[in-house]
């Protein structure tokens, strides 16, 4: 009889044992589960991302054309805009988005004479004074009176370069002031022009700050304009 207990208690012991780690093993599965790693988001499902993606890209294209055309001046350029990529592909995790998507800034549908079109019929057709007419490809850019707006259709987003509010301009030459502002809050900046970029305009960490929405890397309603 005693025997019998004695085996009966045994096998009590290992069935709880057995139900322990049973019950341990699942914990651990759940905890595996609940821990994993977010899926990270593209640039369609994020304006931080799309901004984000859009900083990477027209960077990149700036590197691209710098390495096509090189000059004096291009492997300092690279090497300060290699440092740019990879701080944004550091935001882009630290922000949940997928790292390295890129995405460059479309302008293709900003009207490409919007201040001619604004002329009176009579100071078009002075044919002594081509000169008003913007070079073929300028699309409102370098030859732009100040004080007119340029750019249009186009967003704004960050380089990525620290230092005081400037911006970088594929269109406009070193020294040029844009004023941007954000039409989604109404808050604007007046920077300088001091590099090249792979857009219309691209403003650096300090001057993004100025007139960001908190949270958000890409300007989609943005004024920009030549004011010197």
């Amino acid at each position: 009889m005693s025997r019998r207990r004695t085996l009966g208690t045994k096998k009590k012991i290992a069935l709880l044992v057995s139900a322990a780690t049973v019950a341990g093993g699942g914990a651990f599965v759940m905890a595996s589960t609940s821990n994993a790693a977010p899926t990270p988001k593209s640039a369609s499902e994020s304006t931080v991302c799309l901004g984000l993606a859009t900083a990477l890209g027209n960077n990149q294209k700036f590197i691209a054309d710098q390495k096509a055309n090189p000059d004096a001046q291009s492997e300092a350029r690279i090497a300060n805009r290699e440092a740019v990529v990879a701080e944004i592909k550091r935001k882009q995790e630290a922000s949940g988005c997928a790292v390295g998507e890129s995405a460059q800034d479309s302008q293709t549908a900003q009207p490409s004479q919007p201040a001619d079109a604004a002329q009176p019929p009579a100071a078009s057709a002075q044919p002594s004074q081509p000169a008003e007419s913007a070079p073929a490809g300028d699309a409102g850019g370098g030859a732009a009176a100040s004080g007119q707006q340029v750019c249009n259709g186009s967003t704004v987003t960050l380089s990525g370069e620290g230092g005081a509010p400037a911006a970088s301009s594929n269109q406009f030459p070193a020294g040029t002031k844009l004023k941007v502002t954000n039409l989604d809050n109404n808050k604007s900046t007046t920077v300088e022009v001091t590099s090249v970029s792979g857009s219309c305009a691209l403003l650096n960490n300090a001057a993004f700050e100025q007139v960001r929405e908190p949270g958000k890397f890409l300007i989609r309603r943005a004024l920009i304009e030549k004011v010197g």
